[in-house]
């Protein structure tokens, strides 16, 4: 899979998932440390990756433009620590996998997982 991880996460996030064959990106290394949110959604939908992150407001954009793309995976946990974050998003990743690939929001809480298909109707 093709990941994004954005600037409220720890850029080793993204070593973590390469180390483990995936295609990810920071921001940080890739010249966008100081892009909007904007600018970052569309590029993770333009180039058909799942954004990752911490901030809330990437849920909020993607709910007010109905968008179908990108997914986006939001970490609400309270260990906040770049080696817990990044082993439950691994441990989790196979049983998410086809959620990722047709479009939603996830929300990796301390004791759940919740699921949202896009687009999400603002009604």
């Amino acid at each position: 899979m093709k990941f994004l991880i954005d600037n409220a996460l720890s850029p080793s996030i993204a070593y973590g998932l390469i180390e483990k064959g995936h295609d990810a990106l920071h921001v940080r290394n890739i010249g966008l440390a100081a892009s909007s949110d904007l600018e970052i959604i569309d590029l993770a939908a333009r180039q058909d990756r799942v954004l990752i992150s911490s901030d809330t407001d990437f849920g909020a954009i993607l709910t007010f433009r109905e968008s179908t793309k990108p997914s986006f995976i939001l970490f609400r946990q309270s260990d906040k620590q770049p080696a817990s974050q990044l082993s439950f998003l691994l441990d989790n990743l196979p049983a998410l996998q086809k959620e990722l690939l047709t479009g939603c929001v996830i929300v990796l809480e301390d004791k759940r997982i919740r699921i949202r298909s896009l687009p999400i109707s603002k009604s």
